[in-house]
């Protein structure tokens, strides 16, 4: 049986995501200004087929497989990504607090673009807030560092958007960020789980020191029509 995370953006508009998804029983897509992830239940020819007409909007796609596949000829691949899918099994230590992490509202989210041009955790529209849950730390009025929620395939919660200005590496803020997330999507009874491009080693060391294991490494499609 296919496990919920070898399909997850699928499962997540589903199930935790349901409320943004378009589409059919076959291929679903979020709305541009949320996220750029597409999906089908199956990965066939005929299944890209009908999302390259479904999708009723012209951008970039993003498609999530748990392996290499042949795109269909008429989709142009902009980039190939292999990402490590880690899953969260360690313990959520006790003195995780809240203290100095500021929830972000939209008011926020030009600082929230700002950072994330910069640093390129992966992607990031307007309305990528709308996922919610998204943290953030201040240096006076300057937003250096947050994370928040994306995919939710149901029991699974991906944390997302982690990133720290250049200038405030080394400060343990992702690392305190990240496991926030962890205590609350923990809280809420679901599993936390994150995607890292594999050649990012340092980041994936932070990651395993914190509890995360590599469930599986997984194939990122960059599209367009």
């Amino acid at each position: 049986m296919e496990h919920v995370l070898d399909n997850p953006a699928w499962n997540a508009l589903i199930t935790g995501n349901k409320a943004f998804a378009g589409g059919n029983d076959i291929t679903k897509y979020f709305p541009k200004e949320v996220s750029p992830f597409v999906a089908t239940a199956e990965i066939s020819a005929e299944n890209f087929n009908l999302l390259y007409n479904t999708i009723p909007f012209e951008s970039y796609f993003i498609f999530i497989a748990p392996h290499d596949i042949v795109i269909p000829e008429q989709w142009k691949i902009l980039q190939y990504l292999k990402c490590l899918q880690m899953v969260f099994e360690g313990e959520v230590p006790a003195d995780v607090s809240d203290e100095g992490l500021v929830p972000l509202t939209e008011q926020h989210v030009p600082q929230m673009l700002d950072l994330t041009k910069l640093t390129n955790p992966g992607p990031f529209a307007e309305q990528t807030i709308q996922f919610g849950h998204y943290r953030g730390i201040f240096d006076g009025d300057q937003l250096v560092a947050m994370a928040g929620q994306r995919l939710n395939p149901a029991p699974y919660a991906e944390i997302s958007a982690v990133c720290t200005h250049p200038d405030y590496l080394g400060r343990g803020y992702a690392g305190k960020l990240l496991m926030n997330q962890v205590k609350r999507i923990k809280a809420a009874s679901e599993i936390p789980f994150l995607h890292v491009k594999a050649e990012n080693e340092r980041a994936i060391k932070v990651y395993e020191k914190l509890g995360f294991v590599t469930r599986k490494e997984m194939s990122f499609y960059v599209l367009r029509k």
